[in-house]
């Protein structure tokens, strides 16, 4: 170690990195925090800036390795200890009354078998090597024998303990090797795929494959920008350590650090998997993350030795799956959708059919390359399902049901709505319509400027929008503020009471956040998230005008396509002529004030009943913007629970736990 170093500063360094280490185990495997997130993201970026100022202290086993490492040129190879086996798979009681008396014929007894029931969780299978208690390596299962590194990506999962946990009087094992699965929750995933659809990106089929291929990503700096996740469910090897049960191995890797499904149930009798089994299946589209069954296992490690293996898969456990979500139905047509940055999108029209309790007529088919990949015809027998139990899919074209009198499909080389030409740029996925006057891009501008996350005017929707522009009352969403109610109250299913109901919600909205605003204005690549970052960083329009796409790449969370994107547009005569329009119908923009933001830093704030003069998400737009953070639960974290009318059983347990209580009235005078 360098002499000239200033031991407060190394001790520094250590102290943040056992902190951080500590608060991460609180958040992601007890989930019961200490601190609030924003406290953790500042000691985070402290922690960053020591060790860049003093490079001779980074380490691997950092909290900061989270924030991902340099690019990979290629993954490397490595051979699991103990092969990554498959499960066999049962699909009906009889299956698992099946194995369990296979186990019983094997093992040559009479007395019941104690079970150990988990979700089985629809992810990626992943193997950690710790030794002494430090992350070693991270691999894929791959064919089950040998798996790729992928050390720096899964670092960048917040549930993956870097550094495993130990009591003053416990010791760690020399080695272990701890086998998990890494998955992305359903809200996440929803929320990443409205990103990507803002910024013009092709949306991930379903979570199972965005993880996937979040983990394979050369640049583990994109895999750390990704919402992963992770429960562990056993172990290859483990050192120094013995356990009579799989339970017991599951509370020891907990105490260690790593995250386990709550959801499992321990020491069970055929009996009870089977009635679990249907307690699971009840509740798991309830769930925050995707499954696909429930893996039973003998809990006896002893009896999980004498059973051993095939060369496919253990003896010992097996994977009961849920009925499947997937159905096969006939594509009457392809149509093309245009959104409202010209995308052309073909969209499968189908023979409604049910899956997973939903009727399904329609499903995306992403684009041009997507069919082809698929081969999809006018005319095949499809496999459908809701990719995430939520967006419909097809899955693949039942080749066996062709008769020949299909047809294929081709992308339009004009545009089916204005017949503009078409382009799709090299490098691309997208065809897209270069008429910006395009009315179906119209109509999807203004429904995007009056959402939820811009605007949000009551009333606006988009039946109302699609008749506006058809009668050439909107021709771009700067017109929305030029309505008035006579010309409303003559529309098709509006009279004047609705027309003057309208109008007051646009006058309502006319003041609004900076954030919303630059949301509002659909700019490519921009998203909700990446607005909230330009207004953050940027005290104004001018300010952010001026800003180069080198400057915009230096505000943390703002890469290169993005920054080019937001410079382009502000660079634009007829989009600073649109803004100016907006402004000059009376449109305020609230921006933060920069003196008063962060006065409520680390305060965690939780809203309940209704609020009569502000919405839900007003609410916490001002709280962010004064450093806090919203909570939906109460807990003794909470600082101020804000009541409104009728409120919750939260009030109630703040009143329990002494959390400061505030109604509407004061939480307007703490923010102005």
């Amino acid at each position: 170690m360098p002499a000239t170093i200033d031991p407060e500063i190394i001790q520094k360094i250590q102290d943040l990195r056992k902190t951080l280490h500590h608060h991460n185990f609180r958040y992601h495997v007890l989930d019961d925090p200490e601190i609030s997130d924003s406290e953790y993201d500042r000691r985070m970026q402290e922690l960053i800036r020591l060790e860049k100022a003093y490079p001779d202290f980074v380490s691997p086993d950092s909290p900061s390795a989270r924030v991902g490492a340099s690019p990979l040129a290629k993954f490397d190879s490595i051979a699991h200890t103990l092969p990554m086996l498959s499960l066999d798979n049962g699909f009906a009681d009889e299956d698992i009354l099946e194995f369990d008396k296979r186990i019983r014929r094997y093992l040559d007894r009479q007395s019941d078998i104690i079970y150990t029931a988990e979700p089985k969780m629809d992810g990626v299978a992943v193997e950690l090597v710790y030794e002494d208690g430090q992350l070693l390596t991270a691999s894929t299962r791959g064919d089950g024998t040998t798996g790729e590194v992928i050390t720096a990506n899964v670092k960048t999962i917040g549930a993956v303990p870097i550094v495993m946990r130990t009591g003053k009087a416990s010791a760690l094992p020399s080695r272990l090797e701890v086998r998990g699965e890494v998955f992305i929750g359903i809200v996440a995933f929803q929320k990443w795929n409205l990103e990507r659809n803002d910024m013009d990106l092709p949306p991930f089929a379903n979570p199972r494959n965005a993880a996937a291929g979040s983990l394979r990503q050369l640049d583990s700096k994109i895999t750390a920008s990704r919402p992963l996740d992770i429960f562990f469910y056993g172990v290859g090897v483990v050192e120094d350590y013995e356990f009579n049960s799989h339970w017991e191995l599951l509370q020891a890797l907990k105490k260690w650090g790593f995250r386990i499904n709550p959801l499992i149930r321990p020491r069970i009798s055929i009996d009870d998997v089977l009635k679990y089994y249907r307690e699971l299946s009840d509740q798991r589209h309830q769930l925050p993350y995707d499954i696909d069954g429930m893996v039973v296992k003998v809990d006896s490690l002893p009896l999980q030795q004498q059973l051993g293996a095939t060369t496919r898969s253990p003896r010992w456990a097996i994977a009961y799956k849920f009925q499947a979500i997937q159905e096969t139905t006939v594509v009457d047509n392809i149509e093309i959708q245009v959104g409202r940055t010209g995308v052309l999108t073909p969209v499968a029209h189908l023979k409604p059919v049910t899956v997973a309790g939903v009727t399904v007529r329609r499903a995306t088919l992403h684009n041009e390359d997507e069919i082809e990949k698929k081969d999809v015809r006018i005319g095949d027998t499809v496999l459908v399902q809701r990719a995430g139990d939520v967006i419909p899919e097809v899955v693949k074209v039942i080749l066996t049901n062709r008769t020949g009198s299909e047809k294929k499909f081709s992308m339009p080389d004009k545009c089916p709505v204005c017949g503009a030409a078409v382009i799709r740029i090299e490098g691309e996925a997208a065809t897209r319509c270069i008429s910006s006057s395009c009315s179906a891009q119209v109509k999807e501008r203004i429904k995007h400027f009056a959402s939820k996350g811009a605007f949000d005017i009551e009333g606006l929707g988009d039946k109302l929008i699609d008749q506006l522009v058809e009668k050439g009352l909107l021709a771009s969403f700067v017109d929305v503020f030029k309505l008035d109610e006579a010309t409303l109250a003559g529309l098709e299913r509006m009279g004047d009471k609705s027309a003057q109901n309208l109008i007051n919600a646009i006058e309502a909205r006319k003041r609004i956040s900076f954030a919303r605003f630059l949301y509002a204005l659909g700019i490519r690549h921009a998203g909700e998230h990446v607005a909230v970052l330009l207004a953050e960083q940027l005290g104004n329009l001018d300010e952010l005008a001026s800003c180069s796409q080198r400057d915009l790449t230096e505000i943390q969370g703002i890469g290169p396509v993005v920054a080019a994107s937001v410079a382009c547009f502000f660079r634009q005569d007829n989009n600073l002529h649109v803004i100016q329009s907006i402004l000059n119908s009376g449109v305020q923009i609230v921006f933060a004030n920069r003196r008063n933001s962060g006065q409520y830093d680390g305060k965690t704030f939780v809203l309940t009943g209704a609020l009569g003069g502000m919405t839900r998400r007003q609410a916490k737009e001002m709280i962010t913007a004064a450093g806090g953070k919203v909570s939906g639960s109460v807990s003794r974290n909470t600082d101020f629970l804000v009541s409104g009318e009728s409120p919750g059983s939260k009030l109630a347990k703040a009143r329990e736990l002494g959390v400061t209580v505030i109604d509407e009235t004061e939480f307007k005078e703490l923010f102005g």
